[in-house]
């Protein structure tokens, strides 16, 4: 049975006419928009109910928005890198948090670029090593994720785009909004006392001081997007120009960054495509950033099918063609060098989340979550208040002793609060997802908790060693 959004989708598609590629098409222009750390579900179009994004809702309006779309892993490192390279983690070799690609790793840069494109990057860069990523360095966005300023300038990014109309351009403008700590915006528009908060958060007043800072950066980050689609759309090149925009990673709260929860690894996104999409179309196509590459490839007029990536092209999706797109995305997390190991496995499809916390014994440790007040505040009111709010103990203890297993209904729990591994309707389901996450991992060559456990070792023994000489 169809959901209601791919028939939206459909019904678009086919009011509308979406326009197929054409020999004689010029290939397009591409412009990444990424935030950094906001959770998809504060957007209004994703069912936000504490702020208003007029530029992004505009975007959506003129082009397709993806209600499943994921990242492999909720950190700010490794899902870029599975968004320039088309790879998984594992197969990269960017399976921590400030971990290096593979030398032998290609990436957009040389994809794109062998078919003659100008490749830049404006803001946060956060991929390594410059032989794999050599993007253009375009100035004007600002590009430490914790400076206590987020100031941008579009003439950097207008010259790039303007410079030779002829020659084709990929620039991928990776915004620091909204990450923690909170600085800028105006968090004084929001009245703490009045937010909906979340059932995965704890209602402290520093909790919703705290929250109020973040959904200003929100603020922010739309007022970003706003100058740049205006800088787009003024320079001419508009129509044969796809933007993409993505949410990124869950925020830096409890239960969103750094897990595998759906808050975590579920990522807004949305695509423009002037005369190919129409416009104010929805999907709920499942994919994630190992596929954007493919369908640029694709776009580009390559054939991504022969580049040996992770990912595959959902350009039939963009056109029109096909409703569906992947049966499953695979989700992990390593928590090296945020914390003791703690690795996580997961998969998703279309109705069900299945979870394997591989170390189930250990306690959950995230070092800036849980050690740094400046990024959160909010963390010893929660746990001051354990011992007499059920609530605050219950999210607590959520958060650092995990199951083995853990089995969610996204669409009628989206906060997976309710865990359903013990349900026995729902085994077959769990042994189903269960089989398809082992086949995934034994492609990848992923041997599970050893990884995050090596890495460790390895990372202590470097710190022992001393800087290099």
């Amino acid at each position: 049975m169809r959901s209601s959004a791919v028939t939206i989708l459909l019904a678009a598609c086919l009011a509308n006419g979406a326009a197929a590629l054409r020999a004689d098409d010029p290939p397009p222009n591409f412009v990444i928009v990424l935030a950094d750390d906001c959770t998809y579900n504060e957007l209004h179009l994703y069912g936000g109910k504490n702020l208003q994004t007029p530029n992004i809702d505009a975007l959506a309006s003129q082009g397709m928005l993806f209600r499943r779309a994921y990242l492999a892993m909720s950190m700010c490192v490794p899902c870029r890198a599975e968004l320039y390279t088309g790879l998984y983690p594992v197969r990269s070799g960017v399976a921590w948090n400030h971990s290096p690609a593979r030398p032998t790793t290609r990436s957009v840069c040389h994809y794109l670029g062998e078919r003659g494109y100008r490749v830049g990057l404006a803001g946060k860069v956060h991929a390594n090593p410059r032989e794999v990523f050599p993007f253009e360095m375009v100035e004007g966005f600002e590009r430490d994720c914790v400076a206590p300023t987020a100031g941008h300038d579009c003439t950097g990014i207008r010259e790039f785009i303007t410079r030779d109309p002829k020659q084709p351009f990929y620039l991928a403008i990776g915004l620091v909004v909204p990450h923690a700590p909170w600085t800028v915006g105006d968090p004084s528009r929001f009245n703490p006392k009045k937010l909906v908060l979340p059932p995965h958060l704890v209602d402290t007043p520093v909790t919703r001081q705290s929250y109020a800072a973040y959904l200003a950066e929100i603020e922010v980050l739309d007022q970003q997007l706003g100058d740049i689609l205006k800088t787009i759309d003024e320079s001419g090149q508009a129509e044969r120009t796809i933007v993409l925009f993505s949410s990124e990673q869950g925020g830096q709260f409890p239960g969103c960054k750094w897990t595998n929860w759906d808050l975590g690894v579920h990522t807004a996104m949305i695509v423009r495509w002037p005369d190919k999409i129409p416009p104010g179309t929805q999907t709920d196509a499942l994919v994630q950033y190992a596929d954007v590459l493919p369908t640029l490839i694709e776009a580009a007029g390559g054939d991504p099918g022969t580049l040996h990536l992770d990912g595959t092209s959902f350009l039939p999706v963009l056109l029109g063609k096909k409703g569906e797109h992947r049966r499953h995305v695979y989700l992990m997390h390593n928590n090296v060098p945020e914390g003791p190991p703690y690795p996580i496995r997961s998969i998703r499809d279309d109705r069900l989340h299945y979870i394997r916390n591989l170390t189930p014994d250990e306690i959950y440790i995230e070092r800036h979550l849980m050690g740094r007040s400046e990024h959160n505040p909010y963390w010893s009111s929660w746990m001051f208040t354990s011992p007499d709010n059920p609530h605050a103990y219950a999210t607590v203890r959520r958060y650092m002793r995990r199951p083995a297993e853990e089995l969610y209904d996204p669409a009628q729990d989206p906060f997976e609060l309710n865990n359903l591994a013990g349900d026995p309707r729902y085994a077959a389901d769990k042994a189903r997802l269960s089989a398809e996450l082992d086949r995934w991992m034994a492609s990848q060559e992923d041997p599970g908790a050893a990884v995050d456990t090596m890495q460790s070792l390895q990372s202590r023994r470097r710190e022992a060693a001393g800087p290099p000489r």
